[in-house]
């Protein structure tokens, strides 16, 4: 375990950090446990930060630890400061959503010698309306020879690897192929398979700017992430997720088996032996409708589903 200097602004000490993206080191220390971490995803510590390793940690992240939203949906509280959500993540064996799950890698990644900076981005809708800022969290991890890369491990279905920053050719993927694209107003467009994702804004923010956009979707009855549960993982052969009792298993190519699961000790029995969680509650799901069991992060788009956003487009698949 090292000790690791978190930022006065990722504890809300500092103000005005969204205009300036920048804060002064405040002697706020947290125990990164990396070994710990390395296990939870299944790798080894890697000689030197170069893309290789990078692409190797970024496949295992998303193999390892589930996007849910189950402590929303249990009304767990969630605190966007590094020890406590290390500690769900890497101590607790849980998952959670992009703010948890980005944070907690780059926290990682920053700690095995990579240069990591969170960006805020806004989920596009189907309509192509942009949720609200601070929608999304990324990360931006720069390598000493290897250049900038885009690093996503919270938003459900996406990229399996890290995508160049700085490339506007396409970018093929187990997933699609993936396009960043130069908007006028000097963000990023991250397209797969010609549609846009999300936008991302170039400017380097820090944990606590992104306290709005949890809030709310913790809160809000627009957000998709307060209607359904959600849990869901990349595997070797291709997605598992688990939607209230629905469990739908996809394999690369297309083959797609979805099956209702009979009653809560199943539904307990599935969270433990697909996603490695232990729940003492359930969460309810909502009588009036079993959601589909695909999804992601689908944004702030009022009406969003997670089974048909495009932001994670049936993370089944």
């Amino acid at each position: 375990m090292t000790t690791h200097t978190q930022r006065a602004s990722d504890t809300g000490d500092t103000a005005d950090t969204a205009d300036t993206g920048e804060a002064a080191v405040a002697a706020v220390s947290v125990d990164v446990p990396v070994e710990a971490y390395l296990r939870r995803i299944g790798a080894v510590r890697p000689e030197r930060p170069d893309l290789a390793a990078l692409r190797d940690l970024h496949l295992r992240h998303l193999r390892a630890i589930p996007f849910e939203n189950l402590s929303i949906q249990l009304g767990e509280d969630i605190v966007l400061e590094e020890k406590p959500l290390l500690d769900k993540i890497v101590e607790a064996g849980r998952g959670g959503f992009c703010y948890e799950l980005n944070s907690t890698f780059a926290v990682l990644l920053r700690e095995l010698g990579f240069t990591a900076t969170l960006l805020q981005a806004r989920v596009v809708g189907k309509d192509g309306v942009l949720g609200i800022p601070y929608d999304h969290m990324a990360v931006l991890v720069e390598t000493a020879e290897e250049g900038r890369w885009l690093v996503d491990v919270g938003f459900g279905d996406h990229s399996h690897l890290p995508l160049a920053l700085d490339e506007r050719g396409d970018q093929l993927d187990p997933a699609g192929t993936f396009r960043v694209v130069e908007t006028d107003e000097g963000d990023l467009d991250v397209l797969r398979d010609g549609e846009p994702r999300y936008r991302l804004e170039r400017r380097p923010r820090v944990l606590a700017d992104f306290t709005a956009g949890a809030w709310y979707h913790r809160t809000s009855p627009d957000s998709h992430f307060t209607r359904s549960p959600i849990c869901s993982r990349l595997t070797e052969e291709g997605r598992i997720t688990l939607s209230g009792h629905r469990l739908v298993t996809t394999v690369q190519g297309g083959e797609r088996t979805e099956r209702l699961l009979d009653g809560e000790g199943e539904v307990r029995a599935a969270y433990r032996d697909l996603f490695g969680i232990e729940l003492a509650e359930l969460p309810a799901v909502p009588p009036s409708r079993e959601p589909a069991a695909e999804g992601a992060d689908t944004g702030s788009r009022p009406g969003a589903d997670p089974a048909s956003a495009p932001d994670g487009s049936d993370p089944s698949a």
